[in-house]
């Protein structure tokens, strides 16, 4: 990990100046900018394109769209090159920095992030992946996370006058909607992002590293197991399956039977469960997941990219400059309005204010956290000791046990060695 003083450092106006003479097209130094495939539209690319060549005229931009499946092997070996004709900015999965940072291949930007981007005001759902021992080499670019989607009729028709304000207000008004052969919410019994921010509202954790002193895992805590009850207690209002996750059956198909009142997920699931229900076009309703508190929306896993730059790019003022523009105000609030995400920074919330699911996203993503930032929280979800764990308490196992046993699996996972 390349770390720079601050001496090094030449003001950001400056840096895209250095090195040449403006000119024609053949002048220009190429930047190439790896970005995935949909995370940003193909009018925006151009859009951004075409400015940040205006003002940097002696950089061009090769932008290269990627796919996600294979990324993880295809970014490796790009930072693995020493050829010098690999990418200079690539977006990775926000959970994925640690498996690139532990490898030593990625630029320190701690700096830049502290002194021009306002690092203060990112995201930490975002920003803390992005982290090692303190400094900051993946620069939050955008983010989504789970809201409740909720049916407004059969709110109504439950009188429910209003959104719960606590979590507490969320199990009565589902009890009260769970009648009338309506199901007060369905939730899967492995839906284990969902678990883990009830665990962080509850100020535990899935793992922990000890400062420093090795990782272990962390659901046998009382915080944990009070964030594992509260899901118990949810789940049984509804008939999602114990020993299934969100996807088996898909929830936006058993959402869009029209007899369920709520399920906890991503806002743009709401235009699936439409195409397949049009009837409930105009009838669904979005907020915040709810916390312990009024006024203060629930923890929630936060997903969504980082920009990073590779020890090895061969323009590191031109792929500073990029991440600088992509991550800026501008630039953010112009995606996230694109593509309803939600900008990099708490102070952006009001760039999507206007879209009801995007800004109760924007809401519970001030709140937001990611998975343990180790690069072997791979393997835990390869085989997920989390999803077991759940099943078994759900099915009336004793939690207390069954969380020590999950611990310790986890434990292992994370301290196996390659």
């Amino acid at each position: 990990m390349r770390r720079r003083s601050l001496l090094t450092l030449a003001p950001l106006g400056l840096v895209s100046a250095c090195g040449l003479v403006p000119g024609g097209a053949s002048d220009r130094r190429s930047v190439q900018v790896w970005l995935m495939k949909d995370s940003a539209s193909t009018d925006f690319v151009r859009d951004f394109t075409a400015e940040f060549e205006r003002a940097h005229d002696n950089l061009r931009l090769d932008i290269r769209i990627q796919e996600w499946t294979g990324i993880g092997d295809k970014v490796q070996a790009a930072l693995d090159k020493d050829t010098g004709d690999g990418p200079d900015v690539i977006e990775v999965g926000n959970t994925q920095v640690s498996q690139y940072v532990e490898r030593d291949r990625l630029l320190d930007l701690t700096l830049e992030s502290r002194l021009h981007w306002g690092s203060r005001d990112w995201l930490p759902g975002l920003a803390e992946p992005g982290q090692f021992i303190g400094h900051q080499y993946g620069i939050p670019w955008y983010a989504a996370n789970r809201v409740v989607i909720y049916r407004k009729d059969l709110f109504r028709q439950a009188g429910v006058k209003a959104p719960p304000r606590t979590r507490d207000d969320w199990l009565d008004l589902t009890e009260q909607l769970n009648s009338g052969g309506n199901q007060g919410i369905y939730l899967a019994g492995q839906d284990w992002y969902t678990l883990a921010g009830f665990i962080w509202e509850e100020g535990g954790e899935l793992a922990d590293d000890g400062d420093g002193g090795g990782w272990r895992g962390t659901l046998d805590t009382p915080a944990a197991l009070r964030g594992m009850d509260f899901y118990r207690r949810l789940q049984a209002l509804g008939k999602g399956p114990v020993g299934a996750d969100e996807e088996h059956p898909p929830q936006a198909g058993e959402f869009a039977k029209g007899k369920v009142a709520q399920i906890i997920a991503v806002p743009g699931l709401a235009r699936t469960v439409v195409q397949q229900n049009p009837e409930l076009e105009g009838k669904l309703g979005f907020f915040p997941v709810p916390g312990r508190t009024a006024g203060r929306p629930g923890a929630v896993f936060t997903g969504g990219s980082d920009l990073v730059v590779p020890n090895n790019t061969h323009d590191q003022d031109g792929a500073v400059a990029v991440v600088a523009a992509l991550a800026g105000a501008k630039w953010n609030t112009r995606l996230a309005e694109a593509m309803n995400y939600v900008p990099n920074k708490k102070s952006l919330a009001q760039a999507v204010a206007d879209e009801q699911g995007v800004a109760a996203m924007a809401a519970g993503a001030a709140r937001g956290r990611a998975t343990p930032s180790t690069a072997q929280w791979g393997a835990v979800e390869a085989d997920n000791p989390i999803k077991a764990y759940m099943t078994k308490v759900l099915g009336g196992a004793d939690p207390a046990t069954e969380a020590k046993r999950a611990s310790r699996q986890i434990t292992e996972m994370l301290n196996a060695i390659d």
